[in-house]
């Protein structure tokens, strides 16, 4: 069967890639952001972020397991560049919207934002056991999860109002 509609166990593999992919940036899409104003919209961006990644594991594992591999499955697909251009037109969005009420600092970059707010999420899923055996605090607990998520969404907020980048 996996060969009659996928054509081999990686056309499968890349199938199931391409389809979580679509997952998070349909859920991304669904959060009706434009309806906030920009502060409470980002908030909420970063939370819905956090809040998936813990949710689902498996597209963490997924993501992890293709970065061992150098993206060489992402790299064959013809749709998941496509599906990642819309979180950085979401928060290049956000960044214009937070600027143009002056609230957002003028030099910060989507992608980069992107990057900073899912290296968090991520890493706190791909790396949770790790990080509790060596640190002896479960990551999961609802007090840890609600620190952390504030916590994040509260340093993202700070760095695109603060005034610019620091000079050396």
């Amino acid at each position: 069967m996996i060969y009659y509609y996928f054509g081999s166990k990686e056309g499968l593999y890349l199938a199931v890639l391409e389809k979580k992919y679509e997952e998070i940036r349909a859920f991304e899409s669904s959060l009706q952001l434009s309806d906030m104003d920009p502060e409470a919209a980002m908030r909420a961006l970063i939370g819905a972020t956090f809040d998936y990644e813990e949710s689902h594991p498996e597209f963490v594992r997924l993501v992890a397991v293709e970065n061992i591999h150098n993206a060489r499955h992402l790299a064959q697909s013809k749709t998941i560049a496509n599906l990642n251009v819309t979180i950085v037109e979401t928060i290049q969005s956000l960044l214009e919207r937070g600027r143009a009420a002056g609230r957002f600092r003028a030099d910060v970059q989507a992608l980069d934002l992107h990057l900073l707010i899912t290296s968090f999420c991520f890493f706190r899923v791909s790396n949770r056991a790790t990080l509790e055996t060596a640190f002896g605090q479960k990551l999961g607990m609802p007090k840890t999860r609600a620190r952390h998520k504030q916590m994040l969404c509260d340093a993202v907020i700070r760095y695109l109002e603060g005034g610019g980048p620091a000079t050396a």
